[in-house]
């Protein structure tokens, strides 16, 4: 008997929602046949088998939380294309029933090196901050000076760090890991607050508005609870300047119009969206600041030779952002038709974790429903997100009388760790004049 435990789900991806089971005792199961259907973070996946026999027992079903090393069903290995042998039925653990072992469970010497740390959680759960010690009773915690000077720069205690090296001295992997697990007890507001380098918000509850009248709660949905999470973090962490011009299109438009019917004909769509996608993989080449991430924790800058663009796609579920891999090599027919592609993928929920990971920078575009002007979130890990509104035609002076042009309005925020004022307008500048100039397309690339 075999138990068939979830696999790793992708970098930094701690759970998964079950969406469907695919599977059910009496089956006989294939290696690589897939068996459950899980949504994490932002995409919809499904999860191969690496045993073969028959299915005896299912231990998940949908609406359930599942990590990784988690035991979801028993297969009879020896059983494959045989007869189906199930187990007899078993009862199901009640609330009070302890859980099964987590094969993925750390070893009990880890578990006393942690335990500091899940007692902090657990009060912080509680909202009481742990009673500090008298002065001189806490004995001094031995970590290097870099390791405290990135424990106060967090606003994390020191003294609660559980070391896991050579006689319990902490290292810099220790402060970060405490702060990651202070910051998932707290959920958004936690991480707020940890950017912040405060101290812990208090979650709030909220009033009853069935006091005033009828009232539906839904849970939220992974997207929308991913969405949340990130979303929060990257407003908390990067400090956010949002920079605003327009871009004369009007010519663009005209060549746009004319060629559009050959990009249909290639399966794609020539958009306003694959355009300023291949004018901005142009751009990243000029101002490679925006091609990169800061580290905060290291006190370094990662910039990125390769260059990948993110296309937000909003859809029923919540928006999505899948990348375009090596933008910069793709010409425009390319382009339309990847992004086509992507966002058809977005709105029935089969992207990959991988569709939407290691962007340079995103783009937004809020045009096809209108609004002049708006004000992105950056996608951390990235430094810059471009905004498009919708085009307008407007009254320009061109010397010697007023003319109907339509203008393009484009909103830049970037992270001002990195990015100073003057460097974020000339990149929006840089990128407008190619919006004006649809010839310096095919010379940009």
């Amino acid at each position: 008997m075999a138990e068939f435990v979830l696999p790793n789900l992708g970098d930094g991806v701690a759970q998964g929602d079950v969406l469907k089971v695919l599977v059910k005792p009496g089956d006989s199961l294939k290696l690589d046949q897939p068996v459950l259907e899980l949504e994490t973070d932002k995409a919809t996946v499904e999860v191969p088998s690496t045993v073969a026999g028959v299915v005896t027992r299912v231990l998940v079903k949908p609406g359930d939380k599942v990590k990784p090393g988690q035991a979801v069903m028993h297969v009879d290995e020896g059983a494959a294309g045989a007869a189906p042998q199930p187990e007899p039925a078993k009862a199901e653990p009640t609330a009070d029933a302890a859980p099964a072992a987590d094969v993925s469970s750390p070893a009990p010497a880890e578990q006393e090196r942690h335990k500091a740390a899940v007692v902090d959680i657990a009060a912080a759960r509680q909202q009481t901050p742990p009673s500090p010690a008298p002065a001189g009773v806490r004995p001094s915690a031995p970590s290097a000076p870099s390791v405290r000077r990135l424990a106060r720069e967090i606003g994390v205690d020191i003294g609660q760090v559980p070391g896991t090296g050579p006689g319990g001295r902490i290292s810099q992997d220790d402060v970060k890991e405490f702060a990651r697990r202070v910051m998932s007890s707290f959920g958004v507001a936690g991480q707020a607050a940890a950017a912040s380098g405060g101290a812990p918000l208090q979650v709030r509850a909220l009033p009853d508005f069935s006091k005033f009248g009828e009232v539906e709660r839904k849970a939220m949905s992974g997207v929308r609870r991913k969405t949340s999470e990130h979303l929060s973090y990257a407003w908390n962490t990067i400090p956010h300047v949002t920079q605003f011009d327009k871009a004369d299109i009007t010519d663009l438009e005209q060549v746009r119009k004319r060629y559009r019917g050959e990009v249909e004909k290639a399966g794609g769509n020539l958009t306003v969206t694959a355009v300023v996608a291949k004018v901005l993989a142009s751009a990243l080449k000029v101002f490679p600041q925006f091609n990169a991430s800061v580290d905060a924790a290291g006190e370094a800058i990662v910039y990125k030779k390769f260059i990948h663009v993110g296309i937000a796609v909003d859809t029923e579920f919540g928006l999505l952002v899948p990348v375009i891999r090596d933008a910069g090599s793709k010409n425009l027919v390319e382009l339309s038709v990847e992004i086509q592609q992507l966002a058809e993928k977005a709105k029935a929920r089969k992207l990959t974790l991988d569709e939407m990971s290691g962007g340079s920078m995103s783009i937004t575009n809020l045009g096809g429903i209108g609004g002049t002007s708006f004000t992105p979130i950056v996608n951390w890990p990235e430094v810059a997100i471009l905004g498009i509104s919708r085009g307008i035609l407007e009254p320009v002076w061109n010397g010697q009388a007023f003319v109907p042009r339509q203008l393009l309005p484009l909103s830049l925020s970037y992270d001002h760790r990195l990015i100073d004022g003057a460097d974020a307008i000339r990149f929006l500048r840089w990128v407008a004049e190619a919006l004006e100039q649809p010839f310096a397309l095919a010379l940009r690339g």
